[in-house]
């Protein structure tokens, strides 16, 4: 489907997430900020100016036709998930038991505290979390890996919640939030070390990507037996 825009969405906005963010040459200042141009305050009032434009006859034609064409694609997104990176893993867990995403912080060890997995403690915006290393839990070396070509490496804090307890989980990079049907998850290959393989309920195709999907309970399980 082909359609026009009002002059204003095109000649009004400045597209500079196209040329110094993170689809151009990522040269921008504000990228130290927001790590990505859809938290800038430059791309959302971009985005107000484009929703408030004049809509012309044409164009609600041609939306109205392509609405009215019948679904060719059945299948149900169904499930959605926060995908990251640990190594050279590609890994998700549902969206669920995340409650944020920070930058990285070096931990605090806890004295008398030695258990695999536990890296200590970390202060997140004033509140204290329990930095939990999924790479020790799930026998994964964080030294291999990289970033894809052409692509930012956002290596973070995900904050989580699981039976009331928060835990901070550092990862080498993040993808983001991506839906996918449950119907298409696909199961885990042989060949995937035998540390990892137990937490995994699957494997969702996405792009380039092989994303081994967690099982929640048993990483929270995990997780809590750790820090006990």
């Amino acid at each position: 489907m082909t359609t026009t825009l009002s002059p204003i969405a095109v000649a009004d906005i400045d597209d500079c997430w196209n040329r110094i963010g993170v689809v151009g040459d990522q040269s921008c200042e504000k990228l130290k900020q927001f790590v990505h141009c859809r938290n800038c305050d430059v791309y959302a009032a971009a985005a107000q100016r484009n929703l408030q434009r004049t809509v012309g006859e044409d164009y609600r034609k041609d939306w109205a036709a392509h609405f009215r064409q019948a679904a060719t694609d059945t299948e149900l997104l169904d499930a959605s998930c926060l995908v990251f990176r640990i190594g050279r893993e590609w890994l998700s867990l549902p969206t669920t038991m995340f409650v944020s995403v920070a930058p990285t912080a070096k931990p605090h060890r806890l004295p008398h505290r030695a258990a695999r997995g536990l890296g200590g403690i970390v202060n997140v915006g004033g509140t204290l979390y329990p930095c939990m290393s999924l790479a020790a839990l799930l026998d994964i070396d964080e030294t291999q890996g990289e970033a894809a070509t052409n692509r930012h490496t956002f290596a973070r804090l995900l904050l989580t919640q699981w039976e009331n307890q928060a835990y901070a989980l550092p990862v080498a990079d993040l993808h983001g939030i991506l839906r996918y049907a449950s119907g298409s998850v696909q199961a885990p290959a042989a060949t995937i070390n035998k540390g990892l393989s137990r937490f995994l309920t699957g494997v969702i195709a996405h792009e380039d990507m092989h994303i081994g999907v967690l099982d929640a309970a048993l990483i929270g399980y995990q997780l809590a037996r750790t820090l006990r």
